[in-house]
């Protein structure tokens, strides 16, 4: 079964944000993975969190680069539902307040076919280390709205998000407008690293502070 089974909520209370954040778990992780790798480090304050967590630990049971098959398909169409409605339910409880999807591993690259659906409205993607969703002779959406900011990372080796898939992901983010910033870190295990963390955190402090994600961390 897919989708989301339950939520965490961290940092402070949505009416009382600045900024908010939905960031989406890798394949047999939790949000308290989520909140001990990334969610802890982060620095930026008034900033509400929501991390959902996936039914069976897995918000779709293909690897990412496979072809999508009739279940992967429906398994991805019901995650992406849920957590699409989670993030209106979470902006409806913080009207106007910038929110940025972001996501680890199999969560970013939930978080991408999200925004290139369209079924949600966020002001920014963060996406580490992901691709799309599937082989690039499948129906796959492009409806990315122009403009979107979105960063995409990848480990030069890394076992689950080989480099072509990650290219690929490049390609189409950039054929459909997004505003674009790409990394490949060399050596690096599959996790995320400081400087991606440092990323994020400077992508909720421009947000939090109405401006547009500058995306200028250093590697």
């Amino acid at each position: 079964m897919a989708g989301i089974a339950d939520s965490m909520a961290l940092g402070v209370a949505p009416d009382r944000a600045q900024a908010l954040c939905v960031f989406v778990h890798g394949r047999t992780q939790t949000p308290e993975d989520m909140h001990a790798a990334v969610i802890r480090h982060l620095t930026t304050p008034d900033v509400a969190y929501l991390l959902p967590r996936a039914n069976g630990a897995s918000w779709y049971a293909a690897r990412a680069i496979d072809p999508l098959s009739d279940t992967a398909r429906h398994d991805l169409a019901q995650s992406m539902a849920d957590v699409a409605a989670a993030i209106a339910a979470f902006q409806a409880a913080a009207p106007g307040i910038p929110l940025v999807l972001a996501g680890f591993s199999q969560g970013a690259c939930l978080s991408l076919e999200l925004a290139f659906s369209g079924l949600a409205a966020v002001r920014a993607v963060v996406a580490f280390t992901g691709c799309r969703v599937g082989s690039a002779t499948d129906d796959r959406p492009c409806a990315l709205p122009p403009g979107l900011p979105v960063y995409l990372s990848a480990g030069q080796d890394d076992p689950w998000i080989p480099l072509p898939a990650f290219s690929e992901a490049v390609v189409a983010l950039g054929q459909s407008g997004a505003v674009l910033r790409a990394d490949i870190f060399p050596a690096r295990p599959h996790e995320v690293s400081p400087a991606e963390i440092t990323l994020l955190d400077g992508v909720l402090h421009d947000l939090a502070n109405r401006r547009e994600p500058g995306m200028a961390a250093a590697r």
